[in-house]
């Protein structure tokens, strides 16, 4: 039954903001240099925007747990069309300052954009729906990339110049839309899970301020597991210049980069839904679920490598690849290299889903995943600006190859390393952190370690501690938190009906005082 409300809703909503936003942008940056022929200013421009990115990524969440999501990713969903307008520009006066200086607004406005997005994606699904939540999301975000393809690949069909204005134009639409389409989200305080659970979120003004924002950041690089991601973050941009640059760009036609973009795009898509069903198999132990995804993800990235260096192999800065450009049309000669890329393409959502369902894994709360996505998006950012510099110095494509193929699979141990530290249920250590997530001794409202639903928790505006949620508390028990215990086990709260749970199971009910910050 459809309910705004519910957590796959609003996952849907949020990939179609994406779809609008970054999206299109993806379509557009697939283009290599950003659909221009001389992909000088374009490779600068993503320079710029990423250096902002890495500042703007790592401080994202500390917006997004103080401003929302709505307001966070309205305003900055609308620099995505700036950055594109900017085009118009350099294709009227030849001039790239202004390409370079929305690249580097757009990298400010990316790193909140980002945060706000990793925040819903792993705090919105129960635990054993986080592979499914992420696909769902892929699916519709890499549409856009897909229908962005098609786009430059329509109304460049017949020449193969740079984007004409018109393009462009036609991405400020899209983007403006899902800038707008953000305050269709909802305020995530009333979001509820597939089980009638509500989205663990901190109110207490106490502790939304700067100071606890700034001091959860830190506390992200000092955690063991998410410092362990950091080759992973570093990884996960990186290739994106030698894929959109080296490889489609310089490879083939302008019409042909945008055939080839729908297909890399599409591929992202069909790759992520069949990774969902290794990650939520529940048939199996997270652990055991990410390292055969983990095993197949480093098999499979290393064809396509190697796939890339007998291609890489044939052509250079000096020498055109044997034929000369590739169009889609030129038969034989261009089915190789077009394949590969689109399986490029599938690699790539393999190795980002794989990430997210690592930072979703550790833990289950909102506030700290707006933390780990911009961690995450970050360190990402940090590895995009130093390859997208190595594009526009000239570096040798060769070398460039090899230093995307030696960083990933420098990432793998270190991946390993967190996998087999993954607990089935992130539930038990958030309660056992105290303060850092909910107050000692009580769990919050969600899954526990043998997958049944228990009550408790503070700290928290969604947390509910009886048969109705936290509303009947506040109205009903002043300031007092109910303790559950039965036998043989805690009181499963089912069958939501009209906003309320009823609770299976023989249980008792206690009252204990609660402690300050409760709701």
């Amino acid at each position: 039954m459809f309910s705004y409300y519910s957590s796959r809703t609003q996952i849907v909503i949020l990939g179609f903001v994406c779809f609008f936003c970054p999206g299109m942008f993806n379509a557009l940056n697939g283009m290599g240099g950003g659909g221009q022929k001389d992909q000088t200013i374009g490779n600068n421009a993503n320079t710029a925007l990423y250096a902002c990115f890495t500042v703007f990524g790592l401080t994202g969440g500390m917006f997004v747990n103080m401003f929302g999501v709505r307001l966070c990713m309205f305003v900055t969903g609308l620099f995505y069309a700036l950055y594109s307008g900017s085009y118009i520009y350099l294709n009227n006066t030849g001039k790239g300052g202004f390409t370079i200086a929305a690249g580097a607004l757009l990298g400010l406005a990316c790193g909140i954009f980002w945060a706000a997005q990793g925040m819903i994606m792993m705090s919105y699904p129960r635990e054993q729906e986080k592979g499914l939540f992420i696909t769902i999301f892929w699916i519709i975000f890499n549409f856009g990339g897909v229908i962005g393809g098609i786009l430059p690949f329509a109304i460049n069909f017949n020449n193969d110049t740079s984007l004409s204005n018109g393009a462009y134009a036609g991405f400020i639409a899209l983007e403006c839309v899902g800038s707008c389409l953000a305050w269709a989200l909802a305020p995530p305080s009333k979001v509820r899970k597939t089980d009638g659970t509500l989205v663990q979120i901190k109110t207490n003004p106490e502790e939304v301020n700067i100071r606890n924002q700034v001091v959860g950041i830190l506390k992200t690089f000092r955690y063991p597991l998410t410092a362990a991601l950091i080759p992973l973050s570093l990884s996960s941009n990186f290739y994106y210049s030698y894929e959109f640059s080296v490889y489609n760009g310089e490879l083939f036609t302008t019409r042909t980069r945008g055939f080839n973009n729908i297909f890399y795009w599409a591929a992202e898509m069909v790759a992520s839904i069949g990774f969902s069903r290794i990650l939520d198999n529940k048939n199996m132990t997270r652990r055991k679920r990410g390292l055969i995804a983990l095993i197949l993800v480093t098999v499979l990235l290393n064809i396509c490598w190697g796939g890339a260096l007998a291609v890489q192999l044939q052509y250079s800065k000096t020498k055109q690849y044997p034929g000369g450009i590739i169009d889609f049309l030129d038969g034989g000669r261009a089915v190789g290299p077009i394949i590969l890329y689109v399986y490029m393409g599938a690699c790539d959502a393999l190795w980002q889903n794989m990430a997210y369902w690592l930072l979703g894994a550790l833990t289950n709360d909102a506030d700290t995943s707006a933390h780990y996505a911009g961690f995450y998006k970050g360190m990402q950012s940090l590895g995009a600006v130093v390859a997208w510099q190595l594009a526009a110095q000239k570096v040798s494509f060769i070398a460039q190859l090899v230093v995307n193929w030696v960083l990933i699979d420098l990432s793998l141990p270190t991946m390993y390393y967190v996998v087999l530290r993954i607990q089935d249920s992130s539930y038990d250590k958030e309660t056992a952190d105290g303060d850092d997530n909910v107050q000692e001794g009580q769990h919050v409202l969600g899954e526990s370690s043998d997958n049944s639903t228990v009550a408790g928790g503070s700290g928290y505006k969604n947390v509910a501690t009886g048969p109705d949620d936290i509303n009947d508390m506040e109205k009903g028990f002043d300031g007092q938190v109910n303790t559950y215990t039965s036998s043989p086990a805690p009181p499963v709260y089912s069958n939501e009906k009209d906003g309320a749970f009823t609770p299976t199971g023989s249980y008792s009910i206690a009252n204990s005082t609660a402690k300050q910050g409760s709701p």
